[in-house]
């Protein structure tokens, strides 16, 4: 197949690509764009495959039998509420092929260029593997923090931010280097030295990085592994993959900004790491949290929701470990056929990945015109009856507006103690991944609903159906 139609087929599949970010940003139609994304991605591997020189199609075919086995398991096999651990871990593996084709590329002695032309290349080479090896590094770090095989504490090594500074100035050099070495054998250290320095720097930045600013970290990786496939995509010369690889990190680096805003945070300061550290009583810094907790018990709860006239629910990311959703939206539907108002409150960073609880939300078949964005329902609590919170705790923490010294201050939050009546389902009193005391625990107007919440809430529905 020619060039021209080539091109043609990959202007089509750069267009669905488009289409699909755009069907993604609403829930109602996502579906739609995942479709979208689908056929692009198909036409865009047809016509890599018609390419000409591309003609190992044994090879090819093994390879992609292999990823989509791999993929088909893992769809099968992953929990939505691993789902944040799925996506670190894929970032990994965007940034890892991005590696493998920088050494390949360069490696390539099949390449004929002019000395302007190899110095264009060999700096598309040594970004690409620079971008590629620290988003493999940072994302299984970050795999790691999700799945509590690492503290989701930041660890937060002495002068860090001068050993950060040493990093760059050592991959600019060696960047130098490599880009002015007259010939390969010289070239091997430099970019062997950069790799390793920017694997040392994904690990370092990551795990610098305290839980509660995990949402942002996986959209920052999100937009370095578009970044690596546009670098992937300059180095083997595919229009596609600069174009893709440019709309992945651009609204990565978007949904960034607007994670940090969520958190009253500033990039700098979460790849600076240091917050969620931590801390006994009011956390870093914060104020004594003391007070009498009242507990509270399932019939009692039923009986406030059945003479409430607007509840409010605000999920976290303690319904998505209990598995609570379908309850969740079991209770929703016998409140609604009461004539109770119910809807539902999303903080932006509730859950381990940006729109968490949306997706745990509409798989169990929650209305989509009930769920709201923090900015549309804060307002609101006042003129609630009966707040749920169900597994939240910082997105929900007065604390932020309250204390001055907390570790939070400033993170803009759900402010449902200005309801009615607050019922918080936890399994304890345990702070939440910032390692916060929440002084909401101990107003006058919370009920505390210890227990799991898929247990709490099943019992909930069986009290409501009576």
């Amino acid at each position: 197949m020619d060039g021209q139609m080539i091109n043609a087929i990959y202007l089509g599949a750069a267009v669905l690509f488009i289409l699909a970010l755009g069907g993604l940003s609403s829930n109602e139609n996502a579906r739609r764009g995942n479709l979208y994304g689908m056929l692009g991605m198909a036409l865009a591997i047809v016509a890599t495959l018609l390419t000409p020189g591309v003609d190992r199609y044994g090879v090819i075919a093994v390879c992609m039998a292999a990823g989509a086995v791999i993929g088909f398991v893992l769809a099968r096999k992953v929990q939505m509420t691993q789902m944040p651990q799925l996506v670190a871990i894929l970032h990994s593996l965007v940034g890892l092929a991005a590696v493998s084709v920088g050494y390949a590329t360069y490696f390539d002695n099949g390449n004929d260029f002019t000395v302007a032309e190899k110095t264009v290349h060999d700096i598309e080479v040594y970004v690409g593997v620079l971008i590629g090896a620290l988003t493999f590094s940072g994302s299984v770090v970050a795999f790691g923090k999700l799945s509590a095989l690492i503290s989701s504490k930041p660890l937060l090594l002495p002068m860090r931010h001068g050993f950060n500074g040493l990093l760059l100035l050592l991959a600019v050099y060696f960047g130098v280097q490599f880009v002015g070495a007259e010939s390969m054998d010289e070239a091997v250290f430099p970019l062997v030295a950069m790799t390793v320095i920017a694997l040392i720097f994904g690990v370092h930045m990551v795990i610098a990085i305290g839980g509660a600013d995990m949402p942002v970290v996986i959209s920052m990786l999100n937009s370095y592994s578009g970044w690596a496939a546009a670098a992937t995509g300059f180095m083997l010369a595919n229009d596609l993959l600069i174009v893709t690889g440019a709309l992945v990190g651009s609204s990565g680096a978007i949904l960034s900004y607007i994670m940090c805003r969520a958190m009253n945070r500033n990039f700098l300061s979460v790849i600076s790491g240091g917050f969620g550290s931590g801390g006994k009583s009011g956390g870093a810094g914060g104020a004594e949290v003391s007070g009498d907790v009242v507990a509270t018990h399932v019939e009692e709860v039923a009986q406030m929701l059945r003479q409430a006239g607007k509840v409010m629910i605000v999920p976290g990311y303690g319904m998505a470990m209990a598995q609570a959703q379908r309850e969740v939206a079991e209770v929703t539907r016998l409140l609604m056929a009461r004539g109770v108002q119910v809807a539902f409150a999303i903080h932006p960073v509730a859950g381990r990945m940006p729109g968490h609880m949306n997706v745990l939300l509409a798989e169990a078949k929650v209305p989509y015109d009930i769920v709201f964005e923090m900015d549309e329902v804060n307002d609101d609590f006042p003129n609630v009856d009966v707040t749920l919170v169900i597994g939240a705790n910082d997105t929900v923490n007065p604390a932020a507006m309250e204390d001055p010294g907390s570790p939070i201050s400033g993170m803009p939050v759900l402010r449902v103690w200005e309801s009615k009546t607050v019922v918080v389902l936890k399994r304890s009193m345990a702070t939440g991944y910032a390692g916060v005391e929440n002084p909401l625990f101990f107003k006058e107007n919370t009920r505390m609903l210890f227990g799991d919440a898929k247990g709490n809430m099943g019992e909930l529905v069986r009290a409501l159906a009576e």
